[in-house]
């Protein structure tokens, strides 16, 4: 076991990270800054996931807080024996979070069971009962449970971008047939295709994944994804990856109907006006590694398909079921 001292200067670090990570999303200069603090020490990345774990921790501690008056309170349980200066750090946010319980605790929250789908090539934008804002990709499926003692929704298929209102005492849960990801205020996209696979885009705040397990006897970790960072999971396993702010910024432009492509695959473009509209959209094996790029309406499917026609060698064949291939054009 490793038992090297971790300098009183890092713990600061790490919990002052901890702190603005969880209170709000970091400009350019500060990820960058950031970024460059956890490149600088191995053990910086886990001392900043265990400050935020602890800050999930005490978290779960404010409902019964609320209900006993701050007495007789069990200390969180720590994953591995906290220093002096972290114990000092948990009683002093402790404290915090009772102050800020008891200042605005709501004495009767809103209540919320409903379930909610949309269909092809629509989206829609809506509230919740606790504030928080939602908005629904086409062809979603939503089943929202909000109560006075948590809040919970499950993302049977579909995309979703929530932005979170913060409520310290129930943390946002959102789970799916691949996996949850569970916040207490915060800005993050997930999208689920099938009972596999799981991907989460973080645009603010920090987000705990917990992938479910992939069934052959092995258990999978929960990870902590900060802004900008996207995870994969499916039956090959998972993977994390950083985007750029243009990039993040690409990614979530389905919100104003967009598609932004960028030398991206053919068969993959298709797919995403597929899954949009609900329609047959496939490239043939000749064809489906030609790249597109440009900025593209998502309602407007002709436009798209009649794009493709002007720029690539393809010709674009409709099918009389509504099916559309698209197949190198001869002679081009």
């Amino acid at each position: 076991m490793n038992t090297t001292p971790i300098r009183p200067a890092a713990e600061e670090a790490a919990a002052h990270w901890a702190a603005r990570l969880e209170g709000s999303s970091l400009s350019a200069a500060e990820r960058a800054q950031l970024d460059g603090w956890l490149d600088a020490d191995p053990v910086h990345r886990s001392l900043l996931s265990e400050y935020c774990q602890l800050s999930t921790d005490l978290e779960l501690l404010l409902p019964a807080l609320v209900a006993t008056g701050g007495a007789d309170l069990p200390a969180p349980v720590p994953a591995r024996r906290r220093t002096g200066r972290r114990l000092a750090f948990a009683a002093t946010a402790l404290a915090a979070a009772a102050a800020l319980a008891f200042a605005f605790w709501p004495t009767a929250a809103a209540e919320q069971h409903e379930s909610i789908a949309t269909p092809a090539a629509l989206r829609r934008t809506l509230t919740l009962a606790d504030g928080t804002q939602v908005v629904l990709n086409a062809q979603t499926v939503l089943r929202v449970e909000i109560s006075g003692e948590s809040r919970r929704v499950q993302l049977a298929a579909g995309q979703a971008f929530f932005q979170v209102t913060a409520d310290p005492g129930r943390p946002f849960t959102v789970e799916t047939p691949a996996g949850s990801v569970r916040v207490t205020g915060t800005e993050f996209e997930v999208q689920t295709g099938n009972n596999t696979s799981l991907e989460v885009l973080v645009a603010g705040g920090t987000v705990q994944v917990r992938p479910a397990d992939p069934g052959d006897g092995r258990s999978t970790a929960p990870v902590l994804l900060q802004p900008g960072d996207r995870l994969r999971a499916d039956v090959t396993g998972v993977a994390r990856t950083q985007l750029s702010g243009a990039a993040l910024e690409d990614a979530l432009a389905w919100r104003q109907g967009w598609a932004i492509f960028k030398g991206t695959p053919l068969n993959d473009a298709l797919a995403r006006f597929a899954r949009y509209h609900g329609v047959g959209l496939a490239a043939t094996p000749a064809a489906a590694g030609l790249r597109v790029g440009g900025r593209f309406s998502l309602d407007d499917l002709d436009g798209f398909l009649t794009t493709l026609e002007e720029v690539l060698p393809v010709r674009v064949t409709r099918g009389m079921n509504g099916t559309v291939q698209v197949a190198l054009a001869e002679g081009r």
